[in-house]
């Protein structure tokens, strides 16, 4: 269930930038703001000013991925695409400079040799949405969830079920990549745990399981609506995607999806006409993916086993 970012005219006025904010950098083109932390790189604002900039660096590569997998930023052409970067490069430092994502105070306890409170988790460490394949959720920070990262944890239950089914496990892997957004957002249950559901499976009367629920965009006849939804939740990445396959082995609906085997555009067509998302762009959405670079980067270190 995807998203997107509102207009600017839309979006929420930010706070004046504190008075004493030469060492940050207030535009990510700022090269004295950089030149300044170079003077004295010991000191707290030095550190602070750091700090901000990784945490601004992780936002941009978050709302990156998050472009390549739901808006298709390369068919808008290079230019667009060059000034899109730079506002969200903007958007990124701007963020993290009014608001607290546990990702820069975390950095700065590192760097001053301090340690976090006993019991306490950071922000990002609480919203981490994936883990490795079979285990409950550790306490890996979102910012180590990179697309890679993401690849790496699921794709050994997905290359067990694309076996099972006899499909290529690269149009299961771009399906996880598109309901997860590469494993950042996913449902959690009601005491915050996550719900490891891989592929936005709904908790219907016949679920008996545990659910999570979560906001979303339904479609019916063209027209976007809000919902709040239930999901099936799992206790692994693995329960997630044994449920998954299930459901496609056991439906009717998804026969010729089953039938496409190792042809990964008939599996995206089939599953498109299938009805499995109410979503109209679910296929070209999954195809954008299939054929983005943020995928082909990500399966570097992890070839598909077919």
């Amino acid at each position: 269930m995807t998203t997107s970012l509102p207009p600017l005219s839309q979006a929420p006025a930010l706070n004046p930038l504190p008075a004493d904010n030469s060492a940050a950098g207030n535009t990510y083109t700022d090269i004295n703001g950089l030149a300044e932390l170079k003077r004295d790189p010991t000191s707290e604002k030095s550190i602070n000013a750091v700090a901000q900039q990784v945490e601004a660096m992780f936002l941009q590569m978050m709302l990156k991925s998050m472009r390549d997998a739901n808006m298709g930023d390369e068919m808008d052409g290079n230019e667009m695409s060059m000034y899109q970067d730079m506002f969200d490069k903007q958007v990124a430092l701007t963020i993290s400079q009014h608001a607290d994502l546990g990702i820069a105070a975390l950095l700065k306890r590192q760097t001053s040799g301090k340690s976090a409170p006993a019991g306490s988790k950071s922000a990002i460490g609480a919203a981490a949405g994936a883990t490795d394949a079979g285990a409950p959720v550790t306490s890996a920070t979102q910012a180590d969830l990179t697309p890679a990262a993401f690849v790496s944890q699921v794709m050994p239950s997905i290359e067990r079920a694309a076996a099972d089914l006899g499909v290529d496990p690269r149009a299961l892997l771009a399906q996880a990549a598109l309901e997860t957004g590469w494993g950042q957002r996913m449902p959690r249950t009601a005491d915050g745990a996550p719900s490891h559901n891989m592929f936005g499976i709904k908790a219907g009367d016949e679920w008996s399981g545990a659910r999570a629920t979560a906001d979303t965009v339904e479609f019916t006849n063209g027209v976007a609506t809000p919902r709040r939804s239930a999901f099936r939740a799992y206790g692994s990445i693995d329960e997630s995607v044994n449920d998954f396959a299930k459901l496609l082995k056991n439906s009717p609906r998804y026969r010729d999806v089953i039938a496409a085997g190792g042809d990964t555009q008939a599996y995206v067509d089939s599953l498109g006409k299938s009805g499995y998302a109410t979503d109209p762009e679910y296929a070209n959405k999954l195809n954008r993916i299939l054929r983005g670079a943020v995928l082909g980067a990500a399966m570097v270190s992890r070839p598909v086993k077919l």
